[in-house]
């Protein structure tokens, strides 16, 4: 008895001797204790969580070396390896995660439209359902800060730049004609379908130095990764129709989308100021293949446009009027892939290859033919260090050949050019913590035809001011060829250059969104001609110069108002530039000093509809009155325009949809003609240039058939 009592009292005190005391004390990067946070040891059941002081301490019997875990949630999980025995009375930090929601994001100069997104200004939806965008996107960009109303146009102009300073890229890769050509005063329209894209960035300036070739923005399409269902899209229109479809295999997909356009009704119905000898007529084509791999996603993107019109315009000049025929076709295609290489590294590469042709004639005398071929090639690299930072670096390739054939009854002549630019850039995120972030980048380009090696150096900074706000700010050096009207006389011109400095507040809260930016742009080495357009016995230069610089402001709203969801934009832009034959530094025609947008949507529960509205106001912009002796002095009238939408859900897969832009007819004026010579006193006298159309009317009804019969529209709206 005595001798199984001892055994007994010696195997006690072994197992308490072989038991070892884990401790320490858990705080955050501000010493303050984190409570409740889990602390053990990998693969056992041994751990504690810490008091209200941040502390723990719990016994394991456990030797050697062991791995101990302490985690928490919004925290980074944190792992110490070592012996036990020296696990003991440890100061333990854990730094916030900065993977989760309320993370600052760069904001400086850039608009997200993407549903996974932390912060979206607008929806892919958006694009469809604003009344004044009449299903186009860049319409839809237009009624955002930064944005100038160049109604005759169609394109974007951004802060005090011309349309051209603007470059588009869908999946990455360079849309090197992504509108379709039109006459004087007639506006043009982005070329590819709406509904083929879920995210949508538009950056105003400060963008990365994964993106170049570009003065004043970029924006940056995506197609759809996922299509939700197989179905079925109809669309019959007072202007044409619309056949989409999407059929989805196990990790395969294929959307198809096409159109057709032919303003002979409208216009039969509505006449403008136009003599239109053949309306509009347009069909387009796009398809995307999407093959899932198990560690990434290969696309094939294309589309294919036509359209053709023949009219006579109204000109001071000739009593008969301006002739002027069209006829254009444009194929783009491009194949991506991004995918997981392993060890936290990713690619992303792609291939794109444009085919544009146009053909114009004037008044049945002059003939000229465009041809331009042109291509992208992109390879880039990412790798993941940590949550905190990134860096990706990359290759890209870009290639045109334009050529230009022209014809009269006395003049037959040839212009064109090839540019290869070739460009190398890398960039890195950081993410000190929570309320501070940096990313910082360099791009090389190098410019064949100038000759030229450029360095851009680009950097964006943001810090978290409050739970909901932050600040943020942006440098870049932006360089670009000059355009192709330019190029194709003279294609040893040095490349543009601007620099950018951005100053950006945002505050998001619980549907609500507002921002407010301050921006500063430097033009250099703008191109500057000796005659009234540019040709093939003008002298070009590099002197140009200017700037712009202005205030941003936008406010988005979808929870105060029940049903209501309204978002509200205001630009302030001053800018001047001396470039193109300008004798003088000026304000440049396509530039409105105040542009404002307001666009609102209901929706109606008794009338299964939404109803939606749109205002757009600019002011005046400048021309010249060689009535004067000023160059640009005077401005036209102020731009107003109200748009009104109503989509009706007539079933859960069908909606009868109608629109109408500017329904009040404001007489707009875009700017004036003047006559080539002056009346017996001395005076030349003027036309007003107005839109083609005041007003434009538009009815339609599109269907949705998914294949199990459940697709609501009503989620689409």
């Amino acid at each position: 008895m005595k001798l199984s009592t001892f055994i007994l009292s010696v195997l006690i005190t072994t197992l308490s001797f072989a038991q070892t005391t884990i401790s320490g004390k858990v705080t955050d990067t501000k010493n303050q204790p984190v409570i409740g946070a889990n602390v053990y040891l990998d693969g056992t059941y041994d751990g504690a969580t810490t008091n209200d002081n941040g502390e723990f301490l719990f016994k394991t019997t456990e030797t050697g070396t062991q791995l101990l875990t302490i985690s928490y949630l919004s925290y980074e999980t944190k792992t110490i390896a070592g012996d036990v025995s020296t696990l003991n009375n440890l100061q333990i930090k854990l730094r916030e995660d900065v993977n989760a929601l309320d993370t600052v994001v760069i904001s400086a100069g850039t608009f997200e439209a993407n549903d996974n997104s932390k912060v979206s200004v607008l929806k892919p939806l958006d694009v469809v359902t604003t009344a004044s965008a009449v299903g186009d996107f860049v319409g839809a960009l237009q009624t955002l800060p930064g944005t100038s109303t160049v109604a005759e146009d169609g394109r974007l102009f951004v802060r005090g730049g011309d349309a051209n300073e603007t470059q588009i890229f869908i999946d990455g890769i360079r849309v090197f004609t992504p509108y379709s050509p039109t006459a004087n005063n007639i506006p043009t329209r982005g070329r590819y379908s709406p509904f083929l894209f879920d995210g949508i960035t538009f950056s105003t300036g400060g963008y990365s130095a994964e993106f170049g070739n570009a003065l004043s923005s970029v924006l940056l399409l995506n197609t759809i990764d996922e299509p939700d269902q197989e179905k079925t899209d109809i669309g019959i229109m007072s202007v044409g129709g619309s056949l989409g479809h999407t059929e989805k295999w196990k990790n395969t997909s294929l959307s198809v989308n096409a159109s057709y356009i032919n303003l002979a009704p409208y216009i039969a119905l509505y006449p403008d100021r136009n003599d239109w000898k053949k309306p509009y007529e347009g069909a387009q084509g796009e398809a995307v293949f999407r093959q899932k791999f198990e560690t990434g996603m290969l696309k094939f993107y294309a589309a294919f446009d036509t359209s053709n019109f023949d009219l006579i315009q109204d000109d001071i000049n000739n009593a008969n009027g301006t002739r002027f025929k069209l006829n254009n076709r444009n194929f783009y295609t491009n194949v991506s892939y991004q995918g997981i290489l392993g060890n936290n590294w990713s690619v992303q590469s792609g291939l794109s290859y444009t085919i544009a042709r146009t053909d114009v004639g004037f008044n049945d005398a002059l003939s000229v033919d465009d041809s331009e071929n042109s291509a992208h090639a992109k390879f880039k690299l990412k790798k993941r260090f940590n949550s905190r930072f990134k860096l990706s670096f990359g290759l890209e390739h870009f290639t045109t050949k334009f050529d230009e054939a022209i014809q009269s009854d006395s003049f037959i002549g040839s212009y064109g050019f090839t540019n290869n630019n070739s460009a190398a850039f890398v960039e890195s995120d950081i993410i000190f913590n929570k309320n501070l972030a940096l990313k910082v980048g360099v791009r090389a380009d190098n410019y064949e035809l100038s000759n030229e090696f450029n360095i851009a150096p680009r950097a964006s900074i943001a810090y978290k001011t409050s739970t909901n706000g932050q600040l943020s700010l942006a440098y870049g050096d932006f360089y670009q060829n000059a355009n192709n009207g330019i190029l194709k006389f003279n294609s040893e011109v040095q490349t543009q250059n601007t620099k950018h400095y951005i100053l950006n507040y945002q505050y998001v809260n619980d549907g609500r969104l507002f921002r407010a930016e301050l921006y500063h742009k430097d033009y250099n080495n703008l191109v500057k001609f000796d005659t009234e357009f540019e040709g093939f016995n003008s002298v070009f230069d590099n002197s140009g110069s200017g700037f712009a610089q202005g205030l941003d402001v936008f406010w988005r709203d979808n929870k105060s108002i029940k049903n209501t969801d309204y978002w509200i934009s205001y630009s302030y832009l001053d800018t001047e530039r001396d470039y193109r034959n300008y004798p003088i530094q000026a304000q440049p025609n396509f530039a409105n000093t105040h542009n404002f947008s307001a666009v609102a949507k209901y929706w109606i529960d008794d009338w299964k509809s939404q109803v939606g509205f749109s205002y757009n106001y600019a002011s005046g912009r400048p021309y010249t009155n060689p009535n004067t002796n000023e160059f640009l002095g005077e401005k036209t009238k102020s731009f107003n325009s109200v748009s009104l939408n109503w989509a009706y859900l007539i079933s859960p897969q069908k909606i009868l949809y109608a629109s109408v832009n500017n329904i009040f007819a404001f007489k707009n004026i875009n700017g004036y003609q003047y006559a080539n010579t002056p009346d017996a006193n001395g005076n030349f006298a003027r036309r007003s240039l107005q839109p083609a159309a005041d007003q434009f009317f538009f009815i339609g009804f599109f269907w949705t058939i998914s294949e199990d019969g459940t697709d609501n529209q009503l989620d689409n709206l």
